[in-house]
């Protein structure tokens, strides 16, 4: 089976997945966000260990799982903001853990231990807070009487796909000219833009999505899902670099790993996230 039909099959897959589970209801929003911060975070570890580092594993995903539990529910109404007092715990636990564990480079291991909670799980966890309280687009499923709409990351997430896709398919036909060859060399210029013309096209289409923003808040989304992806692309993409690994993973055949496949949102979401509250 060629890489591109391999590709394109999974990417099926993810899409419905991933776009079911944040449209279903807000008990699989949750859960589907959750199921991508674990599988990233745990992904980082695993790249860690290839290069001699031991992160905490176990207290590093049971507060990166918390904290992003904690986001929902204060996100969903359902605890004060006041439960965030609890996070700097975890901090403490960590230290207090590393303490016992007489590493040769223990602050390495600190290091990469608390890195994905901000690199991975505090992005992520801003996808609760533009869900609950917002109005649009209704989940599939009825939830009661909670104010919940998931339009804005099922938005989002489409640009993003598209985006991807149009980049590929660009890259593929007419890349000559490299984007960033030192750290990616498949990217080119003329797949950035490929993708960046596509979503811009695409956002067109998105003003019937309710309840959002009208037609120049989603050019500004497109432009921001293409150049703020881009470079999650390659950020994740120069921590492969640095460990000389092809993919984070193996999950996803054609994709790689959780890691290769929502490098992208790290950095894009948090943007937006910022765009939607000041201008949104």
């Amino acid at each position: 089976m060629s890489n591109f039909l391999t590709r394109t099959i999974t990417g099926v897959f993810i899409v419905l997945f991933i776009f079911g589970g944040f449209w279903l209801h807000p008990v699989s929003f949750f859960l589907t966000g959750l199921i991508i911060a674990a599988g990233c975070q745990f992904e980082y570890y695993r790249l860690m260990k290839t290069a001699g580092i031991r992160p905490q594993m176990l207290t590093g995903m049971f507060a990166g799982m918390s904290m992003y539990t904690v986001a929902t529910l204060v996100a969903a109404g359902l605890a004060s903001y006041r439960l965030f007092l609890l996070l700097p715990g975890f901090v403490i636990l960590i230290l207090i853990t590393e303490l016992f564990r007489r590493q040769a480079r223990p602050f390495d291991s600190l290091a990469h231990t608390f890195l994905p909670l901000a690199y991975i799980i505090l992005p992520l966890s801003l996808m609760p807070f533009s869900a609950f309280s917002h109005t649009g687009i209704k989940t599939l499923l009825s939830h009661g009487d909670y104010t919940f709409s998931p339009g804005i990351v099922l938005g989002f997430l489409a640009l993003l796909w598209i985006n991807d896709t149009g980049a590929y398919l660009s890259g593929i036909t007419f890349g000559k000219h490299r984007l960033f060859e030192r750290i990616s060399p498949g990217k080119t210029w003329e797949g950035f833009a490929g993708g960046l013309l596509m979503t811009m096209a695409a956002s067109f289409l998105l003003v019937y999505w309710p309840g959002i923003t009208g037609w120049s808040g989603w050019m500004i989304l497109a432009v921001i899902v293409s150049v703020a992806g881009t470079l999650g692309d390659l950020t994740e993409s120069m921590l492969k670099r640095s460990l000389n690994l092809k993919d984070s993973g193996t999950i996803m055949p054609g994709h790689g790993g959780f890691l290769d496949r929502f490098d992208s949102i790290l950095v894009a979401f948090p943007v937006a996230f910022i765009y939607f509250i000041l201008f949104g």
